[in-house]
């Protein structure tokens, strides 16, 4: 496999600037026909579910690192490693994921739960939800139309130098695709609440085109990184005043550690399909995963069913899924999915042009071509600049 550093940057040079694509660029996209009502009582958020997952999630955080400041008060080294690796596995999808989802604003009902729990997964996980949020927009309404969408640039390729693999299963340092890494989070954000375009989610292009298009965000997301380094300067401060030198692996460091899980489910989403159509059963994946798995990836292994109808709470696309499947392709297991990005790959080697062509059911006519607020709908993600098309 090649890796999947900076290279593909120069593909973004010389694009349309965005304000321009955001005038002149619509994609009628292909939706599985589903009956409004229907839709309607699935995109309901539910408070006691949003609680279950945002709660849940936080709540085994808590009980990880508690367990890791306890092992390592009590000197117990072996058992604490253990418990730095659990952590590590559970915090690690704080990034781009409990906070994606979050910042779609469909998780609770009650709005500024959803605002709140969006700051502290965000906190935590050195995420700036604020650049993020115009990023994601983007991606949603132009998904793998590089035109529009430079979120996720095709082709992708994952790391194999067998260091980048350890790091996976230890402290990821330098980062990669679904994995980012301790030097270039830090840093990037850093750059940020300096004024500058560091990001350790977006490429510097992306990061210099959004905020081109859309200047009003920037001193919000500048803020918001200043809040960050504020808040883990903070928590290195407390550790030496009360000497539990285990709080910064529990509150700073833990998004770096044990990475293996998201990068295994999170790599599949769009990794080796086609780019440039208006299908999204052609340009997006769901994948089968056992229960902790989907739960700690807030369902976002639906993925397909998230991007048809991103306005659907996570824990309702299972439901959409089984609504849609006689129009949908076959999920993939995770084995299955990585299976076909392997082959891929192996293509691309001869064929750098070659993308999977997912077979899919005859699209029923136009009725999947429905465009309306309802189907359209990204739940709250997209900052003010970006509510209208």
């Amino acid at each position: 496999m090649r890796d999947s550093g900076g290279g593909l940057e120069h593909k973004l040079a010389d694009l349309e600037p965005l304000s321009s694509v955001r005038k002149s660029y619509r994609i009628s996209w292909y939706r599985c026909p589903v009956e409004h009502q229907k839709l309607r009582e699935l995109m309901r958020p539910s408070d006691w579910q949003g609680w279950f997952q945002a709660g849940g999630h936080m709540g085994l955080a808590v009980i990880t690192g508690s367990a890791v400041i306890y092992f390592s008060l009590q000197g117990m080294w072996v058992a604490m490693l253990m418990g730095i690796f659990a952590h590590g596995t559970v915090c690690s999808f704080f990034k781009g994921i409990a906070a994606h989802e979050l910042g779609h604003g469909t998780v609770f009902k009650t709005k500024s739960l959803n605002r709140i729990f969006l700051r502290l997964y965000s906190l935590l996980g050195w995420h700036n939800f604020h650049e993020y949020a115009m990023s994601h927009t983007y991606h949603h309404r132009y998904t793998l139309h590089t035109k529009g969408d430079r979120e996720v640039v095709l082709p992708q390729f994952s790391k194999s130098a067998p260091l980048y693999i350890l790091q996976l299963f230890t402290f990821n340092f330098v980062g990669g695709l679904f994995a980012p890494g301790c030097i270039p989070t830090i840093k990037g954000t850093i750059e940020t609440a300096l004024g500058g375009y560091g990001t350790s989610v977006l490429s510097s292009e992306w990061s210099r085109a959004l905020y081109t298009a859309h200047p009003e965000e920037r001193p919000i997301a500048v803020r918001w990184a200043r809040w960050m380094l504020l808040f883990h300067g903070s928590v290195l401060v407390v550790t030496v005043a009360t000497q539990i030198w285990a709080l910064p692996l529990v509150l700073t460091f833990q998004n770096f550690t044990a990475n293996f899980l998201k990068h295994l489910v999170g790599f599949p989403m769009h990794c080796g399909l086609r780019s440039n159509v208006s299908d999204f059963r052609k340009c997006v994946r769901t994948i089968l995963l056992d229960p902790l798995s989907e739960f700690l990836y807030w369902r976002m292994n639906w993925h397909l069913e998230h991007h048809m109808y991103a306005g659907v709470p996570c824990y309702n696309l299972k439901k959409l899924h089984l609504l849609l499947k006689d129009d949908m392709p076959e999920p993939r297991t995770l084995f299955g999915a990585w299976k076909e990005m392997k082959e891929v790959w192996e293509r691309q080697k001869i064929d750098p042009d070659y993308e999977f062509d997912t077979p899919v059911p005859s699209a029923e006519g136009e009725v999947g071509r429905q465009d309306s607020e309802l189907h359209a709908s990204i739940g709250d993600l997209a900052p003010n600049a970006l509510q209208s098309p």
